[in-house]
């Protein structure tokens, strides 16, 4: 049996690369994919505690952030593609859609 340590160890790893890949990354799909990263991250957590606790709670809680995760992929890409028709990159320096 695995223990508890091993599997946060693991998500905080998975949480701190996304957090990393989103403050030194400029490219939005590699921005994207760190967050990705990081829901996954804490869905491992839930699901780790949830073991844990002999609870159903964190599963409830992993559907849900998989829903969020999923949603985001089709909003955020969506958004990057009208991105990259308007601007010609998705280099997030090179993009300011506030000056027009």
């Amino acid at each position: 049996m695995v223990p508890l340590s091993h599997f946060l160890i693991l998500s905080a790893a998975l949480f701190i690369a996304g957090t990393i890949g989103v403050l030194t990354r400029r490219n939005a799909l590699i921005v994207f994919m760190s967050i990705e990263l990081m829901l996954n991250g804490v869905a491992l957590s839930f699901l780790a505690f949830s073991r844990f606790l002999g609870s159903l709670d964190g599963h409830v809680f992993v559907f849900m952030v998989i829903t969020v995760a999923a949603a985001e992929a089709a909003v955020g890409l969506a958004i990057i593609i009208a991105i990259f028709r308007l601007k010609g990159t998705i280099n997030i320096d090179e993009i300011n859609l506030m000056k027009g």
